[in-house]
């Protein structure tokens, strides 16, 4: 007989057990979740232990899910289910115990940031009540070989590139209220947590900011980057945007990716016309939490929010 329980701040050994177990069968190839960087995600994503839920055997986990919640709602991050207990309702049972937990005690919005291609994961999300709100591009932009000329013709014309940080967009009121709606991974919650590990780069007139980019070094043989930001607040038909991405372009010999882009973020015109293309789909999934989330039959997934691993 299957139990199901909710975790406590000092199960993150049982989290990280559970996810080994349970998760990495799928994707060998992928290193081993360690205690730290579960500790990285209750810190970037606000991962929440008494969010998350481990289903057992006797004393084997054999399903978990991990859920981040923020006052504005929880994300389903991860759902998996043992190889060997699959079909068996438990990734079903999974989502439904937190949809009913969460409706006493909220937040009452679940979301899930399904990759496009895990059909089943999909389907289980519709069936179980989610309505898919977006669907969130991956897009990606190749370095050209006439990048630095490009950025060092911009500055001729008299708009500079400048160094920026978090906390000095934060310091300018550009993560602020009015910040565009992202996925969960570009966050203002999570460019904040994890400001220290983020550069960017900026258009700066005399008065104020005019556009940025933030970026995270990917690092590697060919050094490349992934874009958590990029906003321009003046309407010039893109002309700051491609300053910006030119002189990253510049410095880096690999692709960019800009993972996740929901389409009020930015448009999908725009960012073709400067240069990117689009090479992965996730949907938003979302539900307003209830009791009676559980839908009528069952199917066990497996699938994981974080961008551009599943």
């Amino acid at each position: 007989m299957p139990a199901y329980r909710f975790c406590r701040t000092d199960d993150i050994a049982l989290l990280v057990d559970a996810l080994n177990r349970c998760w990495s069968p799928y994707f060998p190839g992928e290193p081993a979740v360690t205690p730290a960087a579960f500790k990285r995600s209750i810190r970037d994503l606000q991962v929440w232990c008494s969010s998350c839920m481990v289903a057992f055997s006797g004393s084997d986990a054999i399903g978990v899910l991990i859920g981040a919640k923020r006052p504005s709602g929880t994300l389903v991050h991860t759902i998996a289910v043992h190889p060997d207990h699959r079909r068996q309702g438990h990734g079903r049972h999974l989502l439904a115990s937190l949809g009913s937990k969460l409706a006493i005690l909220g937040p009452p919005r679940i979301a899930a940031e399904v990759p496009e291609s895990l059909a089943p994961a999909c389907g289980l999300f519709s069936a179980s009540g989610y309505v898919q709100e977006a669907l969130l591009t991956d897009f990606v932009l190749q370095r050209e070989e006439n990048d630095a000329r490009e950025a060092a013709s911009e500055d001729h014309r008299g708009r500079f590139v400048i160094p920026v940080t978090v906390d000095d967009l934060a310091a300018n009121g550009l993560l602020g209220e009015d910040h565009p709606q992202v996925c969960w991974e570009r966050s203002v919650e999570t460019l904040t947590a994890r400001k220290d590990d983020i550069a960017g780069l900026a258009v700066a007139s005399d008065e104020r900011i005019e556009a940025y980019l933030l970026y995270v070094d990917s690092g590697g043989f060919a050094p490349a980057a992934e874009i958590v930001s990029l906003r321009s607040f003046v309407e010039d038909g893109g002309a700051r945007l491609k300053q910006l991405l030119s002189r990253l372009r510049a410095k880096r010999t690999g692709t960019l990716q800009f993972p996740k882009v929901h389409p009020a973020e930015i448009s999908k015109e725009c960012l073709e016309a400067l240069g990117f293309r689009a090479a992965g789909a996730h949907r938003l999934y979302a539900a307003r939490a209830r009791a009676d989330l559980e839908r009528p039959f069952g199917r066990d997934v497996t699938f994981r929010g974080r961008c551009g691993t599943v």
